[in-house]
């Protein structure tokens, strides 16, 4: 399995971006549930989904701190 890139996350909505991260993190647990009863075959997985999730993460972070930006900034008022 190839790993995700950012670029992939950054295609992303701002919806299927908050599901994708609900969803890397519900893996993650599951992970560490099968670890914790030995079932688990594939420890790679845990780097690789918190990779995922880093990646999403700073996308989110990215998309907010524009927001804020651009929120931020003074319109120019106009001189009557």
């Amino acid at each position: 399995m190839a790993l995700p890139k950012v670029s992939d996350a950054r295609k992303l909505s701002d919806q299927e971006l908050s599901a994708a991260i609900v969803e890397a993190k519900k893996k993650l647990f599951d992970l560490r549930l099968q670890q914790a009863t030995r079932r688990l075959e594939k420890t790679h997985e845990f780097k690789h989904t918190r990779r995922w999730i880093a990646q999403l993460l700073t996308v989110e972070t990215e998309r907010q701190k524009m927001a804020d930006a651009s929120a931020s900034t003074p319109v120019a008022q106009e001189e009557e």
